[in-house]
């Protein structure tokens, strides 16, 4: 079976393609992550809000789940809009921060530490992840998707806790 991407271009349909996103309603507030799962003939949606969270902790959290989702190891494509993910992972910054024990330089530690933790082991469990940016809000129909997924898990009337972040925003009051 061929595949093809919203530019035309081939997609390998032996590969997982995860598409994700995360939202925040004011930063912090209550936020969400919509997760787009496709492979073969198959097309799997995810997504989950919480009550007080930040945009970044949801854009890191929606790969995670959709990486959690999948039992044996994979060849991924992961599609996201979040530079912040982009970059943490293909510029080497979350994994020089955990050898510095969690910390980005000398006097500051590193954000969202047990999210990119997470995300740092899911990656080793897969044979191969491949990370994809695209400009969020230009039409790419997944991304556009993911990011309405997200949105309505913000404002929805079953929120979860983000217990890590709450308590460290409690311990820090």
């Amino acid at each position: 079976m061929r595949c093809f991407n919203w530019a035309g271009k081939l997609i390998d349909s032996n590969k997982i393609n995860i598409f994700s996103d995360g939202s925040s309603l004011g930063n912090p507030g209550p936020g969400g992550f919509g997760v787009i799962m496709k492979w073969k003939n198959k097309k799997v949606k995810i997504s989950k809000g919480f009550r007080y969270t930040t945009n970044n902790r949801m854009e890191l959290l929606g790969p995670i789940t959709a990486l959690n989702k999948l039992k044996k190891p994979q060849e991924i494509l992961l599609t996201t809009d979040s530079k912040y993910v982009i970059d943490g992972i293909e510029k080497g910054w979350a994994r020089k921060w955990k050898n510095n024990h969690w910390m980005r330089d000398k006097k500051n530690s590193a954000l969202n530490v047990d999210l990119w933790d997470e995300l740092l082991n899911i990656i080793d469990f897969h044979i191969s992840i491949k990370f994809l940016w695209v400009r969020g809000h230009q039409g790419h129909p997944e991304n556009e998707e993911c990011d309405l997924l997200a949105k309505n898990a913000a404002m929805s009337d079953n929120l979860n806790i983000d217990k890590k972040f709450e308590e460290k925003v409690k311990f820090h009051e």
